[in-house]
């Protein structure tokens, strides 16, 4: 008995290979890309982490610095925790894993790179860069960063002297331990400025508008001067500077 099915002549009614549907293997799962919402959290949480020597960033610390609510905070930890980026104890805060404080640095690396490409090539204003920067961090690919990173000649600090991140390292060991804020220093002593703490639009255009950009070379001549004031001179230029604007200033000594 021969097989109707079977496009050979076989002794068999069993269906021989060439009857057997071909079925296409299943696509291959693509490597889970994160969310614009995940890259955002754990570079926030990383930030107020190194803010505070490396403890846990608390959930009204996350809710504050991202305008969200604090219920929103806690179902966005159960996703970070679920793909393994952060831990979450209550009463203790949240701790970045290894993959999560790699993807906040990957963030900040790309973040900063781009804020100095646009000031450098574009001639934007550092008070500027930043929006934009926070817009296209997401789109980039790490090429394209590379890239950049080399067009620029590799550098050290972004327009507001933060530290760009290399690999697994954000430090500024060359120079942490002669920096401080200005506000700590004494009368008669020069100052270069390193780097800006408060980098809000604001307050860089108030800081360009007295003279003080990065690098800035200048003279306290006297600290404290009355009324929650410092003076300092800029060159031929003598202005007076709250001393809280003071110490959202890091400097070392000139």
């Amino acid at each position: 008995m021969i097989s109707k099915s079977c496009s050979r002549r076989c002794a068999t009614t069993t269906p021989c290979d060439d009857d057997r549907e071909i079925r296409p293997s299943p696509p291959k799962a693509r490597p889970t890309v994160p969310s614009l919402t995940v890259e955002n959290y754990v570079k926030t949480i990383f930030q107020i982490s190194t803010d505070q020597d490396g403890k846990p960033a608390s959930t009204g610390q996350i809710a504050a610095a991202l305008g969200v609510l604090p219920g929103t905070v806690t179902s966005m930890l159960k996703t970070l925790d679920a793909a393994r980026l952060a831990t979450h104890k209550p009463y203790e805060g949240v701790a970045l894993t290894r993959a999560g404080r790699m993807l906040a640095l990957r963030m900040i690396r790309r973040h900063r790179l781009i804020e100095l490409f646009l000031l450098r090539t574009l001639e934007m204003s550092w008070d500027e860069v930043h929006d934009e920067a926070e817009h296209m961090e997401h789109a980039v690919s790490d090429l394209l960063i590379d890239r950049i990173d080399a067009f620029l000649g590799h550098p050290a600090v972004d327009p507001h002297g933060d530290p760009i991140p290399r690999g697994e390292a954000m430090t500024m060991q060359a120079v942490a331990a002669e920096a401080r804020s200005l506000a700590d220093v004494a009368d008669g002593s020069r100052f270069r400025l390193l780097r800006v703490l408060d980098q809000s639009s604001e307050f860089l255009r108030y800081l360009t508008e007295s003279g003080l950009t990065l690098g800035t070379v200048g003279e306290v001549e006297r600290n404290p001067d009355g009324a929650g004031l410092m003076r300092i001179r800029l060159g031929r230029q003598s202005l007076s500077l709250a001393l809280d604007a003071a110490g959202k200033l890091v400097v070392t000594e000139a």
